[in-house]
């Protein structure tokens, strides 16, 4: 059975209400879901791991879902998260890796793999934007260190980011 909206919707529901059996296909569907959803954004040996991650997360928040709305949209959103959540720990892994090296010959591929998705993400928004997320989210600066570094002002920083982002986000979900 591949799940469509309102077999999800059903077994959530059913999950939600006590029935093990209900949870373990939905736990089943879900997984056949994301690996669908992750398999053109990472390296295919981060796959199962990354699956595995969003259905722990799914197990952890599954009380936070509402049955009046979307249970897709809810699901994607929480892989998204943790796709952003993986490519910022194998961005800095290969940073610090990179560091430690003195050849870019032994660069860690999932990294440049991870990089070359975020790239490739990068090229549909503004230049002020990605410096934004670079700085902040993946670099890890202070909105104020983000500020002084590039120039712009603390709260264009902080614009840029929710806007970059939510711009990423729409660029995820058109490529499903």
């Amino acid at each position: 059975m591949i799940a469509d909206e309102a077999g999800f919707v059903r077994l959530m529901i059913a999950a939600q209400a006590g029935d093990s059996r209900a949870y373990t296909v939905l736990l089943t569907e879900v997984q056949l879901w994301l690996e669908r959803y992750f398999r053109r954004r990472v390296a295919p040996g981060q796959l199962d791991d990354l699956v595995q991650e969003v259905l722990l997360a799914l197990h952890a928040k599954r009380a936070t879902w509402d049955e009046t709305r979307a249970f897709l949209p809810w699901l994607a959103a929480i892989a998204r998260y943790r796709w952003v959540d993986h490519l910022r720990r194998v961005y800095r892994s290969a940073e610090d890796a990179l560091e430690d090296q003195d050849s870019a010959e032994d660069s860690d591929e999932e990294a440049v793999l991870a990089r070359m998705s975020l790239a490739r993400l990068f090229v549909h928004l503004p230049q002020g934007q990605c410096e934004a997320i670079e700085l902040v989210k993946i670099k890890g600066l202070s909105v104020t260190e983000a500020a002084e570094r590039s120039g712009q002002s603390e709260s264009l920083i902080k614009v840029n980011i929710h806007r970059g982002l939510r711009k990423l986000a729409a660029l995820v979900e058109e490529a499903d």
